[in-house]
């Protein structure tokens, strides 16, 4: 049994699958010493779908050759049954949704995908197995790292006074995340992008952007200096 996965949600990878670097997630794994793992509504949204609809079954076609050299894995793979994760995600989506309050109404934050995926990461937890969530949306990732400002987000864009529920965001302070540009900036450190010029991460971590990573240019420019 393994100590330690990644988690990935469906956005991370559409975007390498898109940007053509899907041999990046294939190369990172063979220096990896645990499990990469999606959940079966990943699956949905990242293979299952976009293979019924042709503009998208390139990048479906990609994704499921991952899943079936066993380089992304289903949670059987580690013993965790989609029953369960099923009645988690279900929580999850329960305390996400109930979390902010504008005009007397919750607002709805989070969809089944991003839910089944903090879903598994929780029952991993338990299990006493580490484990970091691949996520590019924002408002997941925000309501995990800092929820104070995406309450301060939502009033901006809402133009409402937004109350939040304290009970309900403590449910997500154990979970760990990053984005698929920080994980581009961990293989490059671990040496295993294939592009050996010194433009290399500076052309993934742009190209992940501009097919919708949420990375800034100051951000970008940071990474950059501390890859050196």
């Amino acid at each position: 049994m393994t100590d330690k996965a990644i988690i990935f949600d469906s956005g991370a990878l559409i975007s390498f699958s898109m940007n053509g670097i899907t041999d990046f997630v294939r190369d990172l794994k063979k220096v990896f010493d645990g499990k990469f793992l999606i959940t079966k509504e990943i699956k949905g949204e990242i293979i299952d779908r976009p293979l019924k609809i042709k503009r998208f079954r390139l990048e479906a076609l990609k994704l499921s050759g991952l899943l079936d050299e066993k380089v992304i894995e289903l949670p059987d793979s580690v013993g965790v049954k989609d029953d369960e994760i099923a009645k988690r995600t279900q929580e999850i989506l329960n305390f996400a949704n109930s979390a902010f309050n504008g005009r007397g109404k919750d607002l709805h934050i989070m969809d089944l995908g991003e839910a089944s995926g903090l879903a598994l990461s929780k029952i991993l937890l338990e299990r006493k197995i580490k484990n970091v969530l691949v996520i590019d949306e924002r408002t997941t990732r925000v309501l995990i790292e800092n929820p104070e400002n995406l309450k301060k987000f939502l009033e901006r864009k809402l133009h409402v006074d937004i109350k939040s529920n304290g009970k309900n965001l403590t449910q997500f302070r154990k979970f760990s995340v990053i984005r698929s540009t920080e994980l581009v900036y961990v293989g490059y450190k671990k040496g295993v992008l294939k592009f050996k010029s010194k433009n290399a991460l500076d052309a993934m971590l742009y190209a992940l952007k501009s097919k919708g990573a949420a990375i800034t240019y100051d951000e970008i420019e940071e990474m950059k200096k501390l890859a050196g």
